[in-house]
C-alpha cells in the first residue's frame, strides 16, 4: 500500500498584549515575536490574540488593545461625558483597513515568510469592530473576520459583524522533505474570536468549510477556556490555535481602570494568558502558557484531520442532515 506523504506545517500561537502609548511598539514587538517564531521554531504561521493592535493616537495617554475594567462612564439609561471622551480616545487608537498600520504588517509577513492571524481592534467611520485578519506572505492582506456578537459590555464601544466576513482562507504551506522533496500542506484556515466560539451554529459552519486550522483569538485567561478548545479540537476534528493575550497594570496607562484602585501595582495581572495549541483527537500540543508572554510553537500534520474524521465527521456521516438542517446569510 503506497503511504501519502504527510502535510507538515509548523504553527505557532502568539501570547502578548498591546504596548501602551504607542502603535509603532506595538507592531514592532509583533515583528520582533514573528521573527522569534520563524528564526527559533521556522514556524509558518502565527496567531496573535485578540484585540491585539489599535493604531496611531492623537493623546499621550491611551489605550487601543483589550480596555479590560473600562466602564466607558455608562450604566443603564445614562452615559457621560468623561465616558464620551474615554470612547473619543479609544475611537482614535482604532486602525483603518486599509491604512498605513495594516501596511506594516503586510511588510512584517512578507519579510519574515510567516502568515499571520492577528487582531485588530478596527475603525470603520464611527464604529469599531474586534476584527480579525489574515495577511499572507505573498498576497498581503486577505481579507478579515469581525466578531459577530460582542460579550456583555463589549457591545457598548463594539458593532456586530455580519455573515459577509466569515472568512475561510485557503493556503498552501509548502515544506522539503528529508530526501530533498518539495511538499506541499494544504490548509483551511478560519478564525473565531473568543466567546464566539460558545456559538455552535458558527463553530459548524467553519466546520461545513473544511477548516483544518481553527484559529481562535482571545482574551479569556479562565482554565474553563482549555476545555471549550479541547472539545472545539474533537468536535470539529481540527487543529485549534488559541492565542490569548497576558496583560499587566504596566501595560495600560496609569489612568486605566484598574479592578482595585486601592491595590494598584505595575506587576498586577489583568489578563492572564492560557494560550494553547490542540490537534484533532484533543491531545495539547503546546501549552497552556500560563505564566508571562511567549510563543508556542507545534508541528502539525493536516492528515491528522482527514484520519480524526474516520469515526467523527460532524458535517458529514455525524451530521443526520435528513434530520438536521443549517442555513447561513453569508451576505
Amino acid at each position: 500500500m503506497s503511504q501519502l506523504h504527510p502535510q507538515i506545517v509548523r504553527v505557532s500561537v502568539v501570547q502578548t498584549c498591546t504596548q501602551a502609548y504607542s502603535m509603532s511598539r506595538t507592531l514592532d514587538k509583533l515583528e520582533d515575536l514573528t521573527r522569534l517564531a520563524k528564526e527559533r521554531d521556522n514556524s509558518r504561521l502565527c496567531v496573535f490574540p485578540e484585540a491585539f493592535t489599535g493604531g496611531k493616537c492623537p493623546f499621550d495617554i491611551s489605550v487601543g488593545g483589550y480596555p479590560k475594567m473600562s466602564t466607558f462612564g455608562c450604566v443603564v439609561g445614562e452615559r457621560s461625558d468623561r465616558g464620551r471622551e474615554e470612547f473619543l480616545r479609544y475611537h482614535s487608537n482604532a486602525i483603518d483597513l486599509p491604512s498605513p498600520e495594516l501596511a506594516r504588517i503586510e511588510s512584517i509577513s512578507r519579510k519574515h515568510d510567516v502568515f499571520l492571524v492577528v487582531g485588530v481592534i478596527e475603525r470603520d467611520a464611527g464604529t469599531l469592530y474586534c476584527t480579525v485578519i489574515f495577511v499572507d506572505p505573498t498576497l498581503g492582506y486577505v481579507c478579515k473576520h469581525r466578531k459577530l456578537a460582542p460579550t456583555a459590555a463589549e457591545r457598548l464601544i463594539w458593532g456586530q459583524g455580519n455573515g459577509s466576513t466569515l472568512a475561510v482562507v485557503d493556503k498552501v504551506f509548502t515544506t522539503t522533505s528529508p530526501d530533498g522533496k518539495q511538499l506541499e500542506a494544504k490548509a483551511k484556515i478560519s478564525a473565531t474570536i473568543c466567546w464566539e466560539n460558545y456559538m455552535p451554529l458558527l463553530r459548524q459552519y467553519f466546520y461545513s468549510q473544511g477548516v483544518s486550522i481553527y484559529t481562535a483569538p482571545t482574551v479569556d485567561a479562565r482554565p474553563v477556556w482549555q476545555n471549550s478548545m479541547v472539545h472545539i479540537a474533537l468536535e470539529g476534528r481540527c487543529f485549534v490555535l488559541s492565542a490569548c493575550q497576558y496583560a499587566q497594570e504596566k501595560d495600560y496607562p496609569p489612568d486605566h481602570a484598574a479592578r482595585d484602585a486601592g491595590a494598584r501595582n505595575p506587576e498586577n495581572v489583568v489578563i492572564g494568558g492560557g494560550s494553547v495549541i490542540v490537534n484533532p483527537l484533543g491531545k495539547v500540543l503546546a501549552g497552556p502558557l500560563l505564566e508571562g508572554e511567549g510563543v508556542l510553537t507545534a508541528e502539525v500534520d493536516l492528515n491528522d484531520c482527514i484520519r480524526g474524521k474516520f469515526d467523527l465527521d460532524v458535517v458529514g456521516h455525524y451530521a443526520r442532515a435528513d434530520v438536521f438542517h443549517l442555513e447561513v446569510n453569508t451576505k
